[in-house]
């Protein structure tokens, strides 16, 4: 993994956005060393919005980016494929203001790079090495960010329901990790909020096809794919804000209650300050394990997938 990758050939699929219940395609398009991961905006003359903490947009309940006043919404899904498969340089091709929400995961975009293949190119990969401590807190939600020679993150959700209540994840981030313990959770969302959400134009292409639906005692939509389903969906979505750092890092970072809004803060006080960061094109440690093989507590968790 010592250079920089693309994917090898152009694939598709398309869907409709989950909050503007827009019909939308979606293109993956190799690109050359250094370009990053680059949204365009087919409709509008493929107008490009780099993957950027610059270009962060909106974080309610959604990641939405923006440049010049043009708007491509619900990034983090596609983004936390992208960059926990190792994918460094790509066209991101959307025809739509919103990226198609497919299942509610990030599963079908893990398939879509199995299509694709990687290429890999004659540029060395440079990660962002975290040196020194960076936390955000808002009430009672926090996050942190600290040196590491690996990028690890640690992600914990507590809500008051009989299917949730408290989960924790924690996994080393790479591509066989990202596949089996996190890929397939899907986003949720609890019932009595669905009219509201509504009210104010959000989840307008919400279904019980792509997100999990609880109610006050249960789920409309079962059976889960994980017993914590919520708590790995939680940490896809904390990798797909970190990929707004726009190199992989090498840090390990830890959530508590967080969500897009404090994910992005958390990116955008780092890049600020350079005393907190430098790139680096040394290696991360080698990883024991599958890394992929879940820690004993995630496994005692996990259920065979339906």
């Amino acid at each position: 993994m010592g250079f920089q990758n693309t994917i090898h050939r152009c694939v598709g699929t398309s869907g409709i956005g989950l909050h503007t219940g827009v019909a939308s395609s979606l293109r993956l398009a190799p690109a050359p060393a250094d370009t990053g991961i680059v949204f365009r905006r087919t409709d509008l003359d493929n107008f490009p919005i780099p993957a950027q903490d610059s270009n962060v947009a909106r974080v309610s309940y959604a990641t939405s980016l923006m440049k010049q006043g043009v708007l491509l919404s619900t990034t983090e899904h596609i983004l936390a494929a992208l960059y926990s498969c190792g994918i460094d340089n790509v066209y991101v091709d959307v025809d739509a203001i919103e990226v198609p929400i497919l299942d509610g995961s990030a599963e079908p975009f893990v398939r879509l790079l199995d299509q694709a293949g990687v290429k890999r190119l004659r540029r060395k990969r440079r990660y962002l090495k975290v040196l020194k401590p960076v936390e955000v807190t808002e009430g009672d939600r926090r996050i942190g960010i600290y040196p590491a020679d690996e990028f690890r993150v640690r992600c914990l959700v507590d809500y008051e329901h009989p299917l949730v209540g408290r989960q924790e994840v924690e996994l080393l981030v790479n591509g066989a990790n990202f596949r089996h313990l996190l890929g397939r959770a899907r986003t949720f969302c609890f019932f009595r909020d669905i009219e509201p959400l509504r009210a104010m134009g959000l989840i307008r292409g919400g279904s019980l096809e792509n997100a999990i639906v609880l109610t006050e005692d249960g789920v409309m939509n079962g059976p889960l794919r994980f017993a914590d389903e919520f708590g790995r969906h939680k940490a896809l979505d904390l990798i797909g804000d970190l990929a707004l750092a726009g190199l992989p890092l090498l840090a390990r970072v830890e959530a508590y209650k967080a969500g897009h809004a404090l994910h992005t803060q958390l990116v955008s006080r780092l890049l600020a300050d350079r005393s907190l960061w430098t790139i680096t094109t040394e290696e991360p440690r080698p990883a024991s394990s599958v890394e992929g093989a879940p820690a004993p507590e995630m496994a005692e968790r996990a259920p065979a997938a339906d």
